[in-house]
């Protein structure tokens, strides 16, 4: 297996762009690839440019006659077909939308033959973790699930225990949904709580079908969480779980649309603690996944303050060259923010709060304390039904 990573990249991804008043702005893909590039990050891994995903890949996950929809809609946005999300408020047409979706797509599926396979052992694709799309419909900014894409591929190619982390600051539904009834896949998502949230879903009684009972994990966690709650609730939940399915591979989205800047949720994380998840799931795929990790990208929007920085943390990671929080951004890049966004640049790769701190479970919990009840509500939804104790 090489020991280096894969940073799955190809410029046309930027061509996924909803229009100029749409809040998923592509110049976060962009600022990101350029700041990757900046710290010369680029040349410790292989960057590559996958194919987009065939018919018979985009059908792994979703039905046909929506791959034809997205087709139709892609040809002749004004003819769009809402009744399959496409056209909506959310998610308008454009032309070569299925071509920049199967793209997209493309790239997280060859992320994961490429960890497979061993020909690398992480792969990043930041322009993936549409985790929203449904096999029949596009929903909440995402055309074809390049997540649950990627995913079934690895089933495909014969792994037999594959766990999916998302902590979004939405619940990953639609990875959820396409392995719902498929025991092989375990799929963990933090997010906000569905009261307070799109999509409304990701409830802790959410658990997987009857055959594939407590292979769906929610947390979810209350309005204005910020990093101690929010780390508190990953270490209480997903590393037990992880160690008790033992995944082949680990498949992770870093959405970072948690961030207390994002003007779309309700959470209060910093880049720091964002970036100790990161190092998180690293570490629980060298533990018990022989090191085989993909990493997504996903929501975040703040395009110039957050997700640039948070990604390229990621992609440090992957790569094996860990970029320290108090360093200071390249002054080219911060150039090229404002010639592109007219806006200025954070001055360093951290919030000021690094090291992040949190209390550990296994210190105790507050039946009182609302984080704590969410904690409770996902251990005892869950937990019995893998044998183990909530």
């Amino acid at each position: 297996m090489s020991g280096r990573a894969q940073l799955m990249w190809d410029e046309a991804v930027t061509g996924y762009d909803f229009g100029p008043d749409h809040p998923m702005d592509p110049v976060r893909l962009a600022l990101t690839r350029s700041l990757v590039g900046a710290f010369g990050l680029d040349k410790d891994v292989d960057v590559v440019a996958a194919k987009p995903a065939g018919e018979s890949t985009l059908r792994l996950v979703h039905r046909g006659d929506y791959v034809e929809a997205v087709k139709a809609a892609s040809a002749d946005p004004a003819a769009a077909d809402q009744a399959y999300g496409l056209g909506t408020e959310d998610d308008p047409a454009f032309a070569r939308m299925h071509e920049v979706s199967a793209l997209i797509a493309g790239q997280s599926v060859g992320a994961a033959e490429a960890v497979w396979r061993g020909d690398a052992l992480h792969a990043v694709n930041f322009a993936g973790g549409l985790h929203h799309a449904m096999p029949g419909s596009a929903s909440g900014f995402c055309v074809y699930n390049d997540a649950a894409l990627a995913i079934a591929r690895l089933l495909e190619l014969g792994a037999e225990r594959v766990a999916y982390v998302d902590v979004d600051v939405h619940h990953g539904d639609g990875v959820q949904a396409a392995f719902w009834e498929d025991p092989r896949v375990l799929t963990i998502s933090l997010h906000e709580h569905p009261r307070t949230l799109f999509p409304q879903t990701g409830w802790p009684q959410e658990t997987g079908a009857e055959g594939a009972a407590g292979t769906a994990v929610n947390v979810a966690l209350p309005a204005g969480t910020g990093d101690a709650g929010w780390l508190r609730a990953f270490h209480a939940v997903v590393p037990e779980l992880i160690a008790d399915f033992r995944p082949q591979v680990l498949v992770s989205q870093h959405g970072a649309d948690t961030h207390f800047e994002d003007p779309l949720a309700h959470l209060a994380v910093s880049l720091d603690a964002q970036r100790a998840v990161q190092l998180a799931c690293h570490e629980l795929a060298h533990t018990y996944a022989d090191g085989r990790w993909v990493a997504l990208g996903g929501g975040g929007y703040a395009v110039v303050e957050v997700v640039p920085r948070s990604w390229t943390h990621l992609v440090g990671i992957a790569a094996g060259r860990e970029i320290a929080p108090e360093t200071v951004i390249p002054e080219s890049w911060r150039q090229e923010v404002f010639a592109r966004a007219r806006q200025l640049a954070p001055m360093r790769m951290t919030d000021g709060r690094w090291p992040v701190a949190w209390a550990d479970w296994e210190s105790g919990y507050d039946p009182a304390d609302r984080l704590d009840q969410a904690v409770l509500a996902t251990r005892r939804a869950v937990f019995p039904l893998r044998g183990m104790l909530a």
